[in-house]
């Protein structure tokens, strides 16, 4: 093993445990991002500025929406994840599909997953579809850098084997040293996401609903086809065709919609409200 190679931090996966009880680094990632989201939204709506007017939700209206959009991620997570990366496995132990504390969540199925939440909740409501849809975007940068911070601390999704200064032996990656591709991921697609969005909302973003949306699909497929170049791929699935990964393929269609939606964004007029 090369001398400089830097040893993994032992983190304990469990926060706390309290009899049979136990709070997880991964659980918790999960419902500081939901909040930090919640309250990062309502600032948001709050700033006429950034609507050209009076915001098209309210504040009490997203607040409502934070327990249909949970569902949306953690039921969409989970299901995407079933289907998209272990199908065969869990068709032969399905009831180990409900098992959540266990991990295996989808990026991609948990998007589809807050479509859903945002278009069952906007229309319930009678909202515009796509400005909710922009501000949850724009709020779940701060997730996604949780997130893959929790994977980093459950010391898994690792990278590839590679001999850069900062490589780390992970407890469950083998004797070779990886790149630790949480903390790529975690930095591209939470955290220059995050102030990629805060910047294009700053210049007016919000005033084109559904531009928001569009550029969240487009530069998160874009950070993660880029971290996939560094990530080690699922061991049941390993590389696809010519040499892609799973969570390239799937952000392929997701950067497509997102140029569809940008482009469709700037052929309206900017909204003006009052």
């Amino acid at each position: 093993m090369p001398l400089y190679v830097i040893p993994f931090p032992a983190f304990d996966p469990v926060l706390i445990s309290v009899g049979p009880i136990a709070v997880r680094w991964y659980a918790l990632a999960y419902i500081v991002g939901i909040l930090l989201g919640w309250l990062y939204a309502r600032v948001l709506i709050r700033r006429e500025a950034l609507w050209g007017g009076t915001a098209p939700l309210t504040v009490t209206d997203y607040d409502d929406f934070v327990l249909w959009v949970t569902l949306g991620i953690i039921l969409g997570g989970r299901i995407g994840y079933v289907l998209f990366y272990n199908p065969g496995y869990f068709a032969a132990h399905p009831l180990e599909s409900l098992e959540l504390w266990k991990g295996g969540m989808s990026f991609h199925g948990g998007f589809l997953g807050c479509v859903l939440a945002v278009v069952l909740f906007a229309r319930h409501r009678g909202l515009s579809i796509l400005s909710l849809g922009d501000i949850t975007c724009a709020a779940g940068t701060i997730g996604i850098f949780l997130g893959r911070i929790a994977n980093f601390i459950n010391g898994e999704l690792w990278g590839r084997p590679t001999d850069v200064p900062w490589a780390m032996v992970f407890p469950t990656g083998g004797p070779l040293p990886r790149h630790p591709s949480q903390l790529y991921e975690a930095s591209l697609e939470g955290l220059a996401l995050f102030a990629a969005l805060a910047a294009l909302i700053r210049f007016g973003a919000l005033k084109r609903p559904g531009f928001i949306i569009g550029a969240f699909a487009l530069g998160y497929g874009i950070a993660r086809s880029i971290c996939e170049h560094f990530r080690e791929p699922d061991a049941q699935l390993g590389f696809l065709w010519g040499g892609l990964t799973m969570g390239t393929l799937l952000s392929l269609p997701l950067m497509l919609a997102g140029m569809a939606l940008i482009a469709a964004a700037m052929r309206r007029e900017p909204a003006r409200r009052t």
